[in-house]
Order: structure tokens, then C-alpha cells, then sequence
């Protein structure tokens, strides 16, 4: 049970509290409800380029690491298509280090020519790096070009192609920024060995001036249901083949995720899970192969991929998944099996949570989707399933015209 209490300020910054007196540590977690689901189609990198672009100097401060490294602390953060999240760890006594540094930053960037293109010039090298000159590194391009129409995940956070980061402008940045980094559109978690009177008081003078933005309501299109299966050959320099499956699932906030995050793993989720041991370890005929959720807010995917071994045909290896998927749609999965994969996802939410970081992180995002106190309902989600709610989300999401299919064919060049 992850107690904590919870407040809000005048400029409608939510804060949570932790008090956690085992740890000598503190978390700080800075949550902006903003991601790649938020940009234009024609300007799309952009909360990405945020990520960077945030470490770059704010109104008073020119250097955001070293400030934080001398406190004996460590700073990062991470992008997805839902949201932009900032967490930093400290020791106790230097707690108000980290208030300074991420109220600066969300007060004002440093808006700098000179920043901004250095900061262009390092997200279109790691586009570069991950996306065009690694095997398989455009992956997300075409699955998501595949599986959605209409709606923003269609492209994946990093964005469409450089040139958009390329393009974007001092005026672009400083929109994006007042649209969407504002207090009323964040959420701040304190975890660790502190009180909730000393963040109150800490988040008063270092928040509470910060005015708030204009926060401009979301309209995103919801993605019609695919009626049809979609498929896509990349032939491409890549080492091996490689086969990718997504099939449209049930989002992070809706209460069907859970059948059908517990459905991937039972497709694929350690030794004794039916993909792994029937295809890689009996038959043989993959190298690699792995089932998951994107876990996305709004209706995600789950994903089903797998590198064929030496001599096996990408259509064999494919065929061998649809008869899997078949037959446990055929023969549903048994009380036993299903209690074995809740045993594992409570052991590791469990582990998860002993992290005094992880709890900051976690709070954040569960006080996003409607209410903090989730995180302590999670396990209880997950053992309330019952075989016939697997049963059902399998045989809703595996089908032929919910697929959305993408091969790399290894060219002459590579093998």
C-alpha cells in the first residue's frame, strides 16, 4: 500500500506526497500532460525536441546538470506520445535543489538561438542514428503508419522525418512551450524521506508565482476500428528477416487493458508462455520472438514480433503464429495458466515499487489517468481476471482484419 497525500496550488499545479522515512533519498517527478499525440502533423518531434530543449538552461539557470550532480543527486526524463516526464533523486537535505531547478525550467526556458540549434542538431542526429542507420530502426514509422488513420499516434514520438525538428523555429519552441508546459498542466510528485508540511512549503515559493497557460482542449480524432488487414513488405539492408503483428487493443484508461496486457503475456512472457516454448524452443523455427501492449493512453497495440531462424521462411514462421493464435482463441487458457502470469505481474509491480524513484513516476502517471490511488488497485485489476475475460479479449483483438503486418525482407546485401 504506496500512502500519500495530495494538494493543489492556486496556479493549479497538482502535488502529490510520499513520505518514505526508510530512505535517505528523495524523488522528484514532474509530469506535463504533452506528447508526440499533441503536435501538428506538419510539426511532429516537437515534445521531443522539448526533452532535450529543457536541459538546455532556464531563466536563471545556464547549467541544469551540474547544479544537480553537485547536490549528489541525477536528472532524466523521457517522451512518449501521451507525456513528457522529468524526474530527478537527491539526497534528502539537498531536496530543495530540485524544486529550484524544475520550478526555473517551468517558469521559462532559456529561449536561445544558439541552445535551440544545438538542441536541433542532437534529436536529428539520434533520428539519424536510431531511426535510419540502425537495423530495423524505422520500425514505429511503418507500424504506426499501418495501424493508425487518422488519430496522432500515427507517427511515433521522435516524429515523422528531421526535417520537421530541422524547421522548427524560435516562435514554434516558444509556442509550444506556453501551450503546454504551464502548472496547470503538469503534475508534481515528492517521494521520500520528507513531509508533506515541508512540500507544501517548498512547492509554495518555488511554484506558486508561476502562472498559469491557456491550455488548449484536446481534439483528437478517435481511430476508426480496421476492417481490413493491412500488410507492408520493407526489403531493407537488415541482418535477418523480421516479422511485426499489431493488432488494435484496449487503452492505458479503459478497464479491458488489463485482459489484454495479461494476454500478451500469456502469448509471450517468459519460457513457459505459448509462443516462446511452442515456437522458439519446440519447433525452432524463431531466433527471437515477443509479445506485448504499448500501454498507450488512448487505444494502443499489441504487438507480436519475432526474427524466423536460419532456413525458415517468413511465411512459414508467420502461419505458425496464426495457428497459435487459433487455437487459443479455440481452446481458451486454463485457471492454472492464468494465475501463473498474475503471480509474475504481481511479483514485478511489487519489485517495481520497493524504488522510492519508481513510486514518484508511478504516482504521476496514475494521478494522469483519473486518480493516484489506481496504483494501489493495479494488482487487485489484474487478479479479479478471470479466464473467460481473456478468453474474450482474444478472441476480439487476434483477428485477421484487427492486423496490421509488417515484414523485413533481408536483402542480397546482408545475408
Amino acid at each position: 500500500m504506496i500512502e500519500f497525500s495530495r494538494f493543489e496550488l492556486a496556479n493549479g499545479l497538482k502535488v502529490l506526497v510520499h513520505e518514505d522515512r526508510s530512505t535517505p533519498m528523495v524523488a522528484m517527478d514532474v509530469l506535463y500532460n504533452v506528447g508526440s499525440r499533441d503536435e501538428l502533423p506538419s510539426k511532429t518531434g516537437f515534445a521531443h525536441l522539448f526533452e532535450h530543449l529543457m536541459f538546455s538552461g532556464s531563466t536563471n539557470i545556464d547549467d541544469f546538470d551540474d547544479i544537480i550532480q553537485n547536490a549528489g543527486g541525477e536528472s532524466n526524463a523521457f517522451t512518449n506520445s501521451d507525456i513528457t516526464n522529468f524526474y530527478d533523486i537527491v539526497p534528502a537535505e539537498n531536496m530543495e535543489t530540485v524544486f529550484w531547478l524544475e520550478s526555473d525550467r517551468m517558469l521559462s526556458l532559456n529561449f536561445d538561438e544558439k541552445a535551440l540549434a544545438v538542441q536541433r542538431k542532437v534529436v536529428v542526429e539520434e533520428f539519424k542514428e536510431t531511426c535510419l542507420n540502425q537495423p530495423y530502426g524505422d520500425v514505429w514509422h511503418h507500424l504506426a503508419e499501418l495501424a493508425y488513420t487518422v488519430h496522432p499516434y500515427r507517427w511515433p514520438t521522435i516524429g515523422k522525418v528531421p526535417k520537421h525538428v530541422e524547421d522548427a523555429t524560435m516562435d514554434d519552441v516558444k509556442d509550444f512551450f506556453y501551450k503546454y508546459y504551464r502548472p496547470n498542466n503538469a503534475i508534481l510528485v515528492v517521494a521520500g524521506n520528507t513531509t508533506l508540511a515541508q512540500v507544501e512549503a517548498l512547492s509554495q515559493k518555488w511554484f506558486g508565482d508561476i502562472p498559469p497557460g491557456k491550455i488548449p482542449k484536446r481534439q483528437i480524432p478517435t481511430e476508426p476500428k480496421q476492417l481490413n488487414f493491412n500488410q507492408r513488405i520493407n526489403e531493407a539492408q537488415v541482418p535477418v528477416d523480421a516479422l511485426f503483428l499489431a493488432f488494435h487493443a484496449p487503452g492505458r484508461a479503459d478497464e479491458d487493458y488489463y485482459a489484454a496486457d495479461i494476454l500478451s503475456d500469456i502469448l509471450c512472457n517468459g519460457p513457459s508462455s505459448r509462443l516462446y516454448r511452442k515456437l522458439y524452443k519446440e519447433q525452432k523455427l524463431f531466433t527471437s520472438i515477443d509479445a506485448y501492449v504499448t500501454g498507450n493512453i488512448d487505444p494502443g497495440l499489441l504487438i507480436i514480433e519475432g526474427k524466423p531462424a536460419t532456413g525458415v521462411t517468413i511465411e512459414t514462421a508467420e502461419a505458425a503464429i496464426w495457428q497459435e493464435l487459433e487455437a487459443i482463441k479455440a481452446e481458451g487458457i486454463s485457471e492454472a495458466e492464468l494465475q501463473k502470469h498474475k503471480n509474475k505481474i504481481e511479483s514485478t509491480l511489487c519489485f517495481s515499487e520497493a524504488n522510492v524513484l519508481n513510486k514518484a513516476i508511478n504516482l504521476a502517471f496514475f494521478e494522469l489517468l483519473g486518480d493516484a490511488q489506481l496504483i494501489n488497485e493495479e494488482v487487485n485489476f489484474y487478479q479479479r481476471l478471470q479466464p473467460s475475460d481473456v478468453d474474450k479479449m482474444a478472441r476480439k483483438v487476434l483477428t485477421k482484419n484487427n492486423c496490421s503486418e509488417l515484414r523485413y525482407q533481408a536483402t542480397m546485401m546482408t545475408r
